[in-house]
């Protein structure tokens, strides 16, 4: 699955962005600073960097300045207008350059397109028998489609994009429902049971002891 970060440090544009992504197939990190993007890049692999050149403590064009060597395509998210400032964020190597306010549809089909450019919108994903229309948001195993509420099929890729990892059930919230967890796992552990009977994942989907779940995979 195609995994994006959002680099932007007004947390409700952020999260409009993610949820928004998220709804169109694309995994997303978050980070609210550019020391914090930095040190993301450093640990996880993404195909795709959102940025925003007015971040606190380091800002977008030295964020750009780390990421070009990495080779992963960028696109600037900024209130920055001028044509300057397009110009500046595009010779450090931005594949795009998008001004807020902009709208959601646009940033979708800037994403869209530059994934594509990269030959990156691959929308298929396939897990033993389990096949995963990302575009489409269809799950089927051996070709008979699993109907699953969208909390079930985000939990699903969650898990797929982590798999083999204990996930705390503090997290898991945190990813899928965009809140605070206030310590109630009934939510998550309801969500993980249907998810387990509906695609026959019971030996799958471990609980792991005072931590919560592991999705373990050999693939």
């Amino acid at each position: 699955m195609i995994r994006i970060l959002i680099v932007e440090d007004e947390k409700p544009i952020s999260d409009l962005i993610r949820i928004n992504l998220f709804e169109a197939g694309y995994f997303c990190d978050c980070a609210f600073d550019g020391m914090t993007a930095v040190n993301m890049l450093d640990e996880n692999k993404y195909d795709l960097v959102l940025l925003d050149i007015l971040l606190p403590e380091v800002d977008g064009y030295e964020v750009m300045e780390y990421v070009k060597p990495l080779g992963i395509p960028v696109i600037f998210l900024t209130a920055k207008s001028t044509v300057d400032d397009k110009v500046k964020g595009l010779k450090l190597g931005a594949d795009d350059y998008l001004v807020k306010p902009f709208e959601i549809v646009e940033l979708l089909a800037r994403v869209e397109a530059v994934l594509r450019r990269y030959n990156l919108s691959q929308s298929i994903i396939q897990v033993g028998d389990l096949t995963i229309d990302t575009g489409a948001r269809i799950v089927k195993n051996e070709n008979i489609e699993i109907a699953l509420t969208k909390k079930e099929y985000e939990l699903l890729i969650f898990f797929i994009d982590n798999k083999n990892i204990a996930l705390f059930r503090d997290k898991i919230y945190e990813k899928i429902w965009g809140g605070d967890f206030m310590g109630d796992s009934r939510t998550v552990d309801l969500h993980v049971q249907r998810l387990r009977k509906k695609l026959g994942w019971e030996k799958w989907i471990k609980s792991v002891y005072k931590v919560g779940y592991r999705l373990e995979l050999k693939q």
